[in-house]
């Protein structure tokens, strides 16, 4: 069985999250447990709280994922907007543990022209600060790849290695890889021969038990664009033949996949996870 969900809204009530991912196909999905476009979050109302571990636990679905708000930048070299992303990232973690979510992913941010390995060193100590702050809450935190943008941290295989090696929480972090990503930062994932390659390097470097959730998306952009635009399933760069190679490779197929694609007119959610799963051959 492929397991394959998307993102899905929690307007009204966090809950009814668990509804809609049921509606569209879903057997894992991801979430922003608040407002992703603000700093501050409401405390979780301990009948929300009841009431969305009673609706995951009665649908039999999961692994439920979390997705950390948009402005956090754990890489900033701006003191105020460094010290509100680890207050940020150490609140998501308490909440994924009151919500009984074991996911949480996070981007790593922009270095804003510091350097990388400013950046990364300036990650490494908020995600340890963050560990601290929030408690051995039994959530894993995943790091998410990002696409190669300028000033960006996390881009590549040994960019995650090197901050993977400096969080003091063993077994508390692991890898959300986006595939998308992952293309418009140069890794070719439209043949066997070069998925292989990347799951190589990763399992070289990191190690593959630390690969959690795939990020499943296409790409607008070309090979090594650096442009972070999400396509339909098969409809972008990487194509459907790629995905045939992604969905195929033993390292993914095993792993929850969450689509993240465009809110329009070609395809809805329920297609593309229906097309996940005809690319998977199931």
């Amino acid at each position: 069985m492929v397991l394959v969900g998307c993102h899905v809204s929690i307007a009204g009530s966090i809950d009814l999250a668990v509804g809609r991912a049921l509606d569209a196909g879903c057997n894992t999905f991801q979430i922003f447990s608040r407002n992703p476009r603000g700093w501050k979050a409401k405390d979780l109302d301990p009948g929300v709280v009841e009431a969305f571990r009673a609706a995951v636990s009665a649908a039999g679905i999961g692994p439920v994922v979390d997705h950390m708000p948009y402005l956090p930048n754990p890489a900033s070299p701006d003191a105020e907007i460094y010290e509100k992303s680890v207050a940020s990232l150490a609140g998501e973690l308490r909440r994924c543990a009151l919500l009984g979510i074991p996911y949480l992913v996070t981007h790593l941010g922009h270095h804003r022209g510091a350097g990388t390995a400013a950046g990364q060193e300036r990650v490494v100590a908020a995600l340890n600060r963050a560990f601290a702050d929030a408690g051995d809450a039994g959530v894993m935190l995943l790091l998410e790849n990002t696409a190669g943008e300028k000033n960006s941290v996390g881009t590549t295989v040994d960019d995650l290695s090197r901050i993977m090696e400096g969080i003091d929480a063993e077994g508390r972090v692991g890898i959300c890889f986006d595939t998308c990503h992952a293309f418009a930062a140069g890794y070719d994932l439209r043949t066997a021969e070069g998925v292989d390659a990347v799951m190589d390097e990763f399992d070289d470097r990191i190690g593959l038990s630390h690969l959690r959730i795939i990020h499943l998306n296409d790409c607008k952009g070309d090979l090594g664009s650096g442009l972070d635009r999400h396509e339909h399933i098969g409809l972008g760069t990487i194509g459907e033949e790629g995905f045939r190679h992604i969905l195929r490779h033993p390292a993914v197929r095993r792993l929850p996949l969450i689509c993240e694609t465009p809110v329009d007119g070609q395809r809805d959610d329920t297609g593309n996870i229906a097309k996940v799963r005809e690319l998977a051959g199931a």
